[in-house]
C-alpha cells in the first residue's frame, strides 16, 4: 500500500458533520444587554475620547446575545459613524460596556 494511502487511514472521522458546532450553540447562554447608567455612559464617552489608533485596549461589548471580551490594538476609529475597530473587529460605540486601556 502506498504511503499516502496509509496516512489517510488515520484521518479524523466525524460521523455527524456539524454535531460539535450544534452542541456548542446549544450550550451558549444568551443574556440581555445591560442598560448603563448616565454616569457609566459619561465615563465611557470620556474613555472613547482618549483613545487613539495604535492603543492597546480590552473592550467588553454585546454581540449576538452574549458579552465578548476583545483585546488588541485599535486599528481604526470613526467617531462620526460611532464605531471603532480592534484588530479587524468592528465594534459599535453603543454596544460597548467596558473599556480597559
Amino acid at each position: 500500500m502506498p504511503r499516502a494511502d496509509r496516512a489517510s487511514q488515520f484521518q479524523p472521522f466525524a460521523a455527524l458533520k456539524g454535531f460539535e458546532e450544534a452542541l456548542q450553540e446549544k450550550e451558549r447562554i444568551e443574556v440581555e444587554k445591560v442598560n448603563l447608567s448616565e454616569e457609566a455612559l459619561n465615563f465611557l464617552d470620556y474613555q472613547l475620547s482618549l483613545l487613539k489608533v495604535g492603543d492597546m485596549v480590552t473592550i467588553i461589548y454585546y454581540d449576538l446575545g452574549a458579552y465578548i471580551e476583545k483585546t488588541g490594538l485599535i486599528s481604526n476609529i470613526k467617531k462620526d459613524a460611532r464605531y471603532l475597530t480592534v484588530v479587524t473587529c468592528d465594534i459599535s460605540f453603543d454596544l460597548i460596556r467596558e473599556i480597559r486601556i
